[in-house]
């Protein structure tokens, strides 16, 4: 499977953006989807999940209330909407695959998923 992530960029404290994934090689709609991010000198974070139904979604408490994850499996797309965005979100963002298809739980380990994007970066600052 490949996933390529795009929409990040400069973002000033308060500011929005929303980040795109594209998913193509295998089917979409069966795999739950997340988003995780890493700053540097810091170890890759889980930051948001939705599951491959679209029927449930699952938070990072450093970002509940500000982002939301959503899924179109007619587009085979993964989007992350950041608002609200503070400089300690600055970081590579990356979206991944979950390794198991049809997962019950929503899953949240960087070992849980087998395929990732490239990342995209988001920078807050003004």
């Amino acid at each position: 499977v490949q996933l390529q992530a795009s929409g990040g960029g400069l973002a000033q404290p308060g500011g929005s953006l929303r980040l795109s994934c594209a998913a193509s090689g295998r089917t979409f709609s069966g795999r739950t989807m997340g988003w995780f991010r890493q700053a540097p000198g810091k170890e890759r974070e889980f930051v948001a999940a939705i599951r491959w139904s679209g029927d449930s979604t699952y938070y990072a408490d450093s970002v509940k209330g500000r982002f939301t994850i959503s899924r179109d499996n007619a587009k085979n797309t993964v989007y992350l909407q950041m608002n609200s965005l503070e400089p300690e979100d600055t970081a590579v963002y990356y979206c991944a695959s979950d390794s198991i298809p049809y997962r019950f739980t929503i899953a949240t380990m960087t070992t849980d998923y087998d395929a990732w994007g490239q990342g995209t970066l988001v920078t807050v600052s003004s």
